[in-house]
C-alpha cells in the first residue's frame, strides 16, 4: 500500500473518497476508474482484508463468523483513514455500524452508489462469493429468501448509506457517466471547503 500517510491536516477530508453501496452496486468497477481520473491510489477494503487474513471473505465468514470479519474490517478501516489521495471501496456492510460510519464521514467524502432492490437481485443472484446472501449452511438462498434478505439488509443499511455526501444512482447508467457525475460532484464539494 503506497498511499501517503495523512499528517492530520484538514485536507484529508478532501483526499479520501469512500465508495459505499449494496453488493453489486459497482464499487469495485467504479473505484479504480475514479481513482485513475483523480490521480489517486485505489484500495478495495475487502481485497485488503483477504490479503491480511490470507483467506477469502467467504472463508472468514464460514470459519470465523461475521463478528470476526467485522472486527477485521473495522481494524483495516482505522488504518485507512490515515491515508491521503485514495479512493477506497468499502464492503456493502462496512458503514452499517455507527463507529465505522463516523470514521468514514469524519475522514473523507462518502459516495453512495445507489441501486433498487430489483437491480441488486439481478446483479447478485448468480454470485457465489457473497456470504451475506447464503443460508447458515453456506448454500445460496432460493429466490424468495434472497429477495427477503436483500430487502432486510438494504432497509437496515439505508440509514447509513443515506448519510453520504454524494448519492449517485447507478441503475441503467454507464460506468463512465457514473464516474463523470461523481467527479463533478466532488469538485463542487471541494470548491466549498
Amino acid at each position: 500500500m503506497s498511499g501517503a500517510i495523512n499528517n492530520g491536516e484538514n485536507k484529508a477530508k478532501k483526499s479520501l473518497i469512500f465508495l459505499t453501496g449494496f453488493m453489486g452496486s459497482g464499487k469495485s468497477t467504479v473505484g479504480p476508474i475514479l481513482a485513475n481520473v483523480l490521480g489517486y491510489e485505489y484500495i478495495d477494503i475487502d481485497a485488503l482484508i483477504e490479503k491480511k487474513a490470507n483467506k477469502k471473505i467467504v472463508d472468514i465468514f464460514r470459519t470465523e463468523g461475521e463478528q470476526a470479519f467485522r472486527a477485521m474490517e473495522r481494524n483495516v478501516l482505522r488504518e485507512l483513514v490515515h491515508f491521503d489521495n485514495c479512493v477506497i471501496s468499502l464492503g456493502g456492510g462496512t458503514i452499517a455500524n455507527e463507529e465505522n460510519c463516523k470514521l468514514v464521514i469524519n475522514n473523507g467524502i462518502l459516495v453512495y452508489l445507489k441501486l433498487s432492490p430489483d437491480e441488486i437481485i439481478k446483479r447478485v443472484q448468480d454470485k457465489d462469493d457473497r456470504p451475506m446472501l447464503k443460508d447458515e449452511y453456506g448454500n445460496p438462498l432460493p429466490p424468495p429468501k434472497l429477495r427477503e434478505r436483500i430487502n432486510q439488509l438494504l432497509d437496515f443499511r439505508e440509514q447509513y448509506y443515506s448519510r453520504a455526501d454524494i448519492i449517485v444512482p447507478t441503475e441503467n447508467v454507464q460506468v463512465g457517466k457514473t464516474v463523470d457525475e461523481i467527479v463533478k460532484r466532488l469538485r463542487e464539494i471541494m470548491k466549498k471547503s
